[in-house]
C-alpha cells in the first residue's frame, strides 16, 4: 500500500457487468453474421474491462504497482469513453495512447515495462483525473496471465 500519508494507491477493479455486456455485443454480431460498426472495438476473449475510481481529482502520478503471480504479460489501454447506462459501443478512436505494457519473464521476479510509455500513461491518467470521477480501461492478458493472478494499482501523490 501507499507508504506516505500524502500518497494514494488506487486499484483497478474489474467491471464484470460491462465486460459481459461487451462480450454479448461481439457474440450477437457473430451469431447474426453481422459486421461491427466502422471503427468499433470488439472485446477480445483475453480482454477485460476495468475501472479506476478517483476519490480525489488533484493527483500527481508516482508509480505503478503491478504484481504478476506467474510469468506473462498484460497490456493496459485507457479509454476516453464516458460509459453511460445505455452503453454506447466502444470505438477504436476512444482508445488512448500510450498503452501500459508490463511483463514478467520465466524464472524472474522483476516486472518489466516500457518505462517512458508507462510514465507518460500514468501522467495522462492523473491529468484526466482532474475532470473525471472514474476511468475505464481494457486489460489484455497474454502469455499465460489471467485476471485471477494479476493485481494492478497506481500510486499518486495528493496535491
Amino acid at each position: 500500500m501507499a507508504g506516505d500519508s500524502s500518497e494514494l494507491e488506487l486499484a483497478f477493479t474489474q467491471d464484470v457487468q460491462l465486460t459481459e455486456y461487451m462480450r454479448l455485443r461481439a457474440q450477437s454480431l457473430q451469431q447474426r453474421n453481422a459486421k461491427p460498426q466502422d471503427g468499433e472495438k470488439l472485446l477480445q476473449p483475453n480482454e477485460f474491462v476495468y475501472r479506476l475510481d478517483f476519490l480525489q481529482q488533484k493527483l500527481k502520478f508516482l508509480r505503478w504497482n503491478i504484481c504478476l503471480e506467474k510469468p506473462g504479460k498484460i497490456v493496459i489501454t485507457a479509454t476516453s469513453q464516458h460509459w453511460t447506462p445505455d452503453l454506447t459501443n466502444l470505438m477504436t478512436r476512444q482508445l488512448l495512447e500510450p498503452e501500459g505494457i508490463f511483463w514478467q519473464e520465466e524464472n524472474k521476479k522483476e516486472i518489466f515495462n516500457h518505462e517512458a510509455d508507462v510514465q507518460e500513461f500514468g501522467e495522462r491518467i492523473a491529468e484526466l483525473a482532474k475532470i473525471r470521477k472514474a476511468m475505464y480501461f481494457l486489460i489484455a492478458f497474454k502469455d499465460g496471465t489471467e485476471p485471477a493472478n494479476v493485481k494492478c494499482s497506481i500510486v499518486f501523490k495528493q496535491i
